[in-house]
């Protein structure tokens, strides 16, 4: 193997791991705020299971959409133009505000008609104020991912990284107090755990606009920020380059919380034992996410070059430690699965559905660790169009069925749902494949 092997391996891992320790303590948060909620009561873990599904979309949604900035962010800094870069921000805050508000409308207008879908009834007390609690976090939630994209942008990768782990240690502190009624806190059950996640999810983005409006090397791109005009060739470019990637995004991300509904027709039990799978599921997931976000950076540096045999090069590097972690997770799942599941709750019969669940969670790892590898990488060649309709087939035209199909007339139940993740994965995986090849045989042209 040459340096330049080496090299690819090293940069991968070197932009990919303060990424992985944010999203870590992400999942940590995560973690935290089912095993309280989960020891709180089934029903509290079940309707968090079906909100969070819920919004779970959205978010993938409005972090998708900011993902078109860090590229042209990038471009701007790479050239010394820092005022340039406060102006593309003005742009970019305007237009994701404007779609977060309309996510809001939208999720605004489902909070409703709750009642019609398919929910236990006895769940809707707890649903409707957790549910609340959430939209109220979404645009916050837009306003972070805005700036943390200009962070990247700049090579910046450990600042945001330092304010999620701050805020992660408050929404875990809050959770403990306001779950439980601890520290002279009143007792309020799952709508404490959504006030402490709504709470740290304003404080973080307040802190880090303040690391934009006060940080000495941000000074020339707020002089932009502030003189800078809305231009509609502006918001264009960030809207093309935006949106496959969060309809991408949404499609994945919906078709697991349309599981998370099918689940809830099955029961409190099935649907708290989904979530506790999912929410397992996710540890895998923020370690493929890190490294896919490094190789897609990796893919566009050599893109500049023109030289498609590099990028592939890099994409199969990326894939190999892709695969490395998947195993390595995988072997968790299947020797300490259990146990990891237990710390969740303490309901026998909701746990040992669960732990039935352990084979398809190791199959749809490999999936996503796949999928994830190749749409990053196709992203990196800025060939984004196809992102959106790939995904589109695979979660929705395919996915979805396959999840009601599998469940219900072929009666698996969960374990059928659980199971319908990896053909919808797999296939996804397979068409980023052929497509990023396609896109850098085209480069080579």
């Amino acid at each position: 193997m040459t340096m330049a092997n080496h090299s690819y391996y090293k940069e991968i891992i070197r932009l990919g791991l303060p990424i992985l320790v944010g999203q870590l303590g992400m999942i940590v948060t995560a973690f935290a705020d089912n095993i309280m909620v989960g020891r709180y009561s089934t029903e509290a873990l079940a309707s968090a299971s079906f909100v969070n599904g819920v919004f779970n979309v959205v978010i993938f949604c409005c972090l998708g959409f900011t993902y078109g900035l860090t590229p042209l962010v990038g471009a701007l800094y790479g050239r010394g133009e820092h005022k340039a870069i406060g102006t593309l921000m003005r742009n970019g805050v305007a237009l994701n505000l404007l779609y977060a508000f309309l996510l809001t409308i939208g999720l605004g207008i489902l909070y409703f008609h709750l009642h019609r879908l398919g929910q236990p009834a006895e769940l809707l007390p707890l649903i409707r104020p957790y549910y609340l609690t959430a939209l109220a976090g979404l645009v916050p939630v837009c306003l972070f991912n805005v700036f943390a994209q200009w962070s990247y942008g700049t090579t910046d990768t450990r600042t945001p990284m330092w304010i999620i782990l701050g805020g992660n240690v408050l929404n875990i502190i809050g959770n403990y107090m306001l779950i439980f009624g601890h520290g002279g806190a009143p007792e309020l059950g799952l709508t404490g755990a959504g006030i402490s996640t709504l709470v740290s999810r304003v404080l973080t983005a307040v802190a880090l606009i303040g690391v934009f409006c006060f940080c000495r090397s941000a000074a020339e791109a707020r002089r932009g920020f502030a003189t800078g005009q809305l231009k509609r060739q502006t918001l264009s470019k960030v809207w093309r380059t935006s949106l496959p990637v969060s309809m991408q995004m949404t499609f994945e991300s919906g078709s697991f919380s349309v599981a998370a509904i099918m689940s809830g027709w099955l029961g409190a039990v099935p649907l708290a034992a989904f979530q506790i799978i999912v929410i397992t599921g996710t540890l895998g997931f923020c370690v493929y996410y890190s490294v896919g976000a490094a190789i897609s950076v990796v893919v566009a540096n050599v893109a500049g070059s023109g030289d498609c045999r590099l990028m592939r090069r890099a994409a199969w590097h990326g894939y190999h430690i892709m695969l490395t972690l998947m195993v390595c997770s995988s072997l968790i799942f299947v020797f300490w699965g259990r146990s990891i599941l237990g710390v969740f709750t303490d309901d026998a019969v909701v746990l040992s559905a669960a732990a039935a669940l352990i084979f398809p969670l190791v199959l749809y790892q490999l999936g996503d660790a796949t999928q994830i590898t190749f749409a990053n990488a196709l992203r990196g060649t800025s060939h984004v169009m196809p992102m959106l309709w790939i995904a589109f087939i695979s979660y929705v035209v395919v996915g979805i069925p396959a999840t009601y199909i599998l469940g219900f007339p072929v009666g698996m139940g969960l374990y059928g749902i659980l199971l319908s993740f990896s053909v919808s994965l797999f296939l996804a995986g397979a068409l980023f494949l052929i497509f990023f090849l396609r896109a850098t045989r085209a480069t080579q042209q």
